[in-house]
């Protein structure tokens, strides 16, 4: 007793195989998937045809359908040879199918597999492509549910069960985060059929053909120039390797310290000039940096790419319960607290630990500060009113007035900064931004001022004060007009 599946073919009946067509031929009775298939229509009058497609109308989704037709075919099997066909090939786009197998296994029920043309061949008949050139095969249904597909976009993609211009239109705002609007693409209609339509759209425009139906399919081709995370590293490895380059060749984790830092600040600039286009560059810079170190490590034996692209994952939804769990929080203020909490767990954070652990020395002196007092905060160690705050930055002040040896001045203007960075945690302010900020502000005016004095043929050396702070005022009024 056991259940043989055979493929269809992806067209009519000439398609079937030798093997398939004497298995169909021979069975009094076949159950197909669906008898939606030309190739049912070509087999003899004789052989009694059964489908499951009353299940496709009376369940709400694919899954039930899914799950209904398995245990109707185990219950059958377990008492009786049956056959059971499937379009196309029976491990290309068939969940049935794989589902069956491993159902069967555990219910020591035998399974044959009668192979038969899937719709990959005919779809790259029509469309010139050899699948050896990397293409990657997807389900249309399963990656539109992605918010970021996974996919190379340096290497040509077919997706099947494009079923409707609803799961087009799904499947196209997934994709458009990884390939732009504008990119050509091609539907295939009724691969291998009689009525076989190729379509070159763009990607945008996939939703609108009037042609889409359960036998459509998506071919993308790789974008133009080299655009996955594989490809830079690849090139990264290109340069470290014999006959790439003397100066990458060269450098260390260590040495590569200061141009991170440097690449930091200027992605940094970049964002407080909301500036995208040097942004999108900036970010790029600093990409190379991380692949490089990671480079390094891999020729070192330390960890990979995918060591340190999975832990990442592992650890975002391990301090993500309410979105990978079910863990229910109320606001983003609990999310905070749940994330500390997890931290302490995934670390394994002992009761003698101190609070200000695994603050990075090397931040910034003012994020590093802030850090330091928002952790202290957390167990109440801090002023129970802002007015405490100010009081005490103006006694710093004075303080600072006071000193006389440069030691004396060093260590109270840095009280007098160390409470100017537990004022901006109390404003809800980042104190790195607001100096950023602030010195961007101050540049900007004094670059204008450099500007006006040009024009005037003055020089801005030797010029008194007074003048100065003229020029320093008119530049505000005049900078001021200009952000309303």
């Amino acid at each position: 007793m056991g259940i043989t599946v055979v493929g269809l073919g992806p067209g009519n009946g000439r398609l079937l195989t030798r093997e398939a067509w004497e298995v169909l031929t021979s069975a009094g009775t076949v159950y197909f998937r669906t008898k939606r298939h030309p190739a049912v229509d070509d087999l003899p009058v004789s052989i009694t045809r059964e489908s499951f497609d009353h299940l496709y109308d009376s369940a709400d989704t694919f899954e039930e359908v899914y799950s209904q037709i398995v245990q109707e075919l185990l219950a059958m099997g377990a008492d009786a040879d049956i056959v059971y066909a499937v379009p196309g090939h029976p491990f290309v786009a068939e969940s049935t199918v794989t589902r069956l197998v491993k159902a069967a296994k555990e219910a020591n029920v035998s399974i044959r597999i009668v192979e038969g043309l899937s719709f990959v061949e005919p779809s790259l008949t029509a469309l010139s492509v050899d699948a050896l050139n990397g293409l990657q095969l997807f389900d249309a249904i399963e990656l539109a549910a992605y918010q970021y597909p996974p996919l190379n976009a340096d290497v040509p993609v077919l997706l099947a069960q494009v079923y409707s211009r609803r799961v087009a239109g799904e499947l196209k705002l997934g994709l458009t985060a990884v390939y732009p609007d504008e990119h050509p693409v091609t539907l295939i209609h009724a691969a291998g059929f009689d009525q076989q339509k190729v379509e070159q759209v763009p990607l945008y425009a996939i939703d609108r053909s009037p042609h889409i139906d359960h036998l459509t399919s998506l071919y993308i081709p790789p974008l133009p120039q080299p655009s996955d995370l594989q490809a830079l590293a690849e090139t990264v490895g290109v340069l470290r390797a014999p006959g790439g380059c003397p100066w990458d060749q060269e450098q260390t984790s260590q040495s590569l310290r200061n141009g991170f830092l440097e690449e930091a600040s200027e992605v940094l600039d970049a964002i407080d000039n909301d500036d995208p286009v040097n942004l999108c560059e900036e970010l790029g810079d600093m990409l190379y940096h991380i692949v490089m170190q990671v480079q390094i490590a891999q020729e070192g034996g330390d960890f990979t790419l995918a060591d340190v692209i999975g832990g990442i994952d592992r650890k975002l939804k391990f301090r993500h319960p309410h979105v990978w769990g079910d863990v229910d929080v109320a606001d983003s203020d609990e999310v905070v607290k749940n994330w500390e909490e997890l931290k302490k767990v995934e670390k394994g954070k002992l009761p003698s630990d101190s609070l200000l652990n695994g603050i990075p020395i090397a931040l910034p002196a003012l994020a590093r500060s802030q850090k330091v007092q928002d952790r202290v905060r957390k167990v109440g160690f801090d002023w129970p009113s802002i007015d405490g705050v100010y009081g005490k930055l103006q006694e710093e002040i004075l303080e600072v007035q006071e000193a006389i040896t440069p030691a004396e001045k060093l260590d109270e203007l840095g009280d007098v900064l160390f409470v100017a960075v537990n004022l901006a945690s109390w404003l809800g302010v980042d104190a790195e931004s607001a100096l950023r900020g602030a010195t961007q502000k101050f540049s900007r005016r004094f670059q204008k001022i450099e500007e006006l004095l040009t024009k005037r043929g003055e020089k801005i050396e030797g010029l008194d004060i007074a003048v100065l702070e003229e020029a320093w005022q008119e530049i505000k009024r005049e900078l001021a007009e200009e952000d309303v």
